[in-house]
Order: C-alpha cells, then sequence, then structure tokens
C-alpha cells in the first residue's frame, strides 16, 4: 500500500499579517489530534485576493483564514455564505467543499465564547463598540442575536455605521443607534461592555489606543479588546487603571480558531491546547 505524503493546506490571507499568531495555534491543535494539516500564514496586499483566492481551488486548499483588509472583499470571490456571514456581510473563514468555496464568520461567535469563558453575558447589556469594519460587523450582529439589549456604535464613517444599526433594528430583536466619531468621544451613558473594534492597537500600531476619553470608563464596566499582539493593549491598560475587567483578544482568538479547525477538519478542536500555545507566544504561561 503505498503511503500518502500530501498534507490539506489552509492558513490566512492578510496584509499585514508578519505578526498574526493564529499558524502557531492551529499547528498545535492539528499536531494533537494526529492530523496532517498545514497552516501558512500568507501577505497578501490589497488588489491581489481575486488571485489569492484562484490559489485556493488551483491547489486544492481545504480553507483559508481572511483578515484585514480582506473581509469583505471576499465576498465577491465565493460560491456561498453561511446565513451568519450573510448577515453580517463579512467573512473570516472560508472553506473548500470540493472546489465549491463557502464562507463563514467565526469573528463575533469567538467573541461570544471569550466572553462566555470570562463568565460574562451580553444578555440584556448595551454594548458600545468602537468601528464598524468586519469584526465590528460581526461583533455587533453576534451580540444582538445573543440577547443585548442595545448596541451602540461608534463610528469615523456615519455611512457605514448607520448601516449597522439600522441592520441590527431590521433583522435583531435589539435596539442599535450609531454615534459619530469624530476627535475624542465621548462614551455613552448606560454602556455595559466597551468593545474596541478597531486594528489600533494591532501591529504596527502598538502604541496607539482608540481616541476615546477614557475618564468615561467606569469600574463596573466590561472592556474588551480584539487585538492580540500584543494582547495587552494600551486601551486595556487605560480600562484596568479605572478598576474595569478586562478581557483580552486572545480567548476571541483562540475560540475563533477553535471553530475554524472544525469546520476545516471535522473534529472537535483541542481548545485548551489553542489557548496554552497562545498563552506560550506571549510568554503568558503560568500567569
Amino acid at each position: 500500500m503505498s503511503k500518502n505524503y500530501r498534507a490539506e493546506l489552509v492558513g490566512a490571507f492578510g496584509c499585514p499579517i508578519e505578526e498574526n499568531p493564529t499558524g502557531v495555534m492551529e499547528e498545535a491543535a492539528f499536531a494533537a489530534k494526529g492530523l496532517d494539516y498545514r497552516y501558512l500564514t500568507i501577505r497578501v496586499e490589497k488588489g491581489a485576493l481575486k488571485d489569492a483566492m484562484a490559489g485556493v481551488r488551483a491547489m486544492n486548499m481545504r480553507g483559508i483564514n481572511l483578515t484585514i483588509p480582506h473581509k469583505v472583499e471576499v465576498l465577491s470571490y465565493l460560491d456561498a455564505l453561511s446565513p451568519a456571514a450573510e448577515l453580517i456581510g463579512a467573512v473570516n473563514t472560508v472553506v473548500n467543499d470540493g472546489g465549491r468555496l463557502w464562507g463563514e464568520n467565526t469573528d463575533g461567535k469567538g467573541f461570544l465564547q471569550s466572553l462566555q469563558l470570562a463568565g460574562v453575558s451580553v444578555a440584556g447589556r448595551t454594548v458600545t463598540l468602537l468601528g464598524a469594519g468586519g469584526a465590528g460587523r460581526a461583533i455587533a450582529v453576534e451580540c444582538a442575536l445573543a440577547g443585548a439589549k442595545r448596541v451602540l456604535i461608534l463610528n469615523g464613517s456615519p455611512q457605514r455605521g448607520e448601516e449597522l444599526a439600522a441592520l441590527l433594528r431590521e433583522k435583531t430583536a435589539a435596539d442599535a443607534a450609531y454615534l459619530p466619531w469624530q476627535g475624542t468621544a465621548s462614551l455613552p451613558e448606560g454602556t455595559d461592555i466597551l468593545v474596541n473594534a478597531t486594528p489600533i492597537g494591532l501591529y504596527p500600531k502598538v502604541n496607539e489606543k482608540p481616541d476615546i476619553d477614557y475618564n468615561g470608563i467606569t469600574p463596573e464596566m466590561i472592556v474588551t479588546d480584539v487585538v492580540f499582539n500584543d494582547p495587552n493593549t494600551l486601551f486595556l491598560q487605560e480600562a484596568a487603571r479605572r478598576g474595569a475587567q478586562t478581557i483580552d483578544g486572545l480567548g476571541m482568538l483562540a475560540c475563533q480558531g477553535a471553530l475554524n479547525f472544525t469546520l476545516w477538519t471535522g473534529e472537535e478542536a483541542p481548545l485548551e491546547v489553542m489557548r496554552e500555545q497562545l498563552r506560550r507566544e506571549f510568554g503568558l504561561s503560568g500567569n
């Protein structure tokens, strides 16, 4: 009987992508489950995504993750979308099903799971989001579907912010509103959960933080960040100094990575292995 030397290929397309640790987490999971998969971290410049997605088909890759700036554009190159991805209007995970590419969005689901692991529920609460891009849309939709009472969206672009708020009001039971973000933004009264869904703080902007009035953060708030590199963002440091409970982006990254693992392999993901690998990558083991 001949031996099969071909590995299944998955990976990520993004720009920047060099500091994205998803590959080490997924590779650790593949090893733990004894699966012959390889995760490739690939720099794909804006404007080159069409060719890159053709490469997914040509190389029979099992699937791909999308990160900045490709989560919305990729919709043009897919054969089908999950209901969640269609509602969100952005995709972070593609599965190649025999040459048919279909898109899913695990960002918002991973975000909610990371909150649950920290003992936090969005049900009945007011969630204030900074940013209405791909990650922001996913988180807003999933929070609304999970029972958030209100979703407030601060965004620099009125068109994108208004569109997201209208979508939530039309398609979910949550109240939603867009709030202009020009200059230093004041936090809306009644905010229970504050989410940085912008890339501010993500490599190479690790020394930046969203332009908000941090004195509006109270000890009763839960403050979370989607940024995972460095997970101890200036945004979260400011919130912690004001007594708020903080949740960094590593939990969301691990949880959405586990969902992706299952979509690609059909097997239950070893979530604890993935979380621990990320902690080691950032020197957090044992803390």
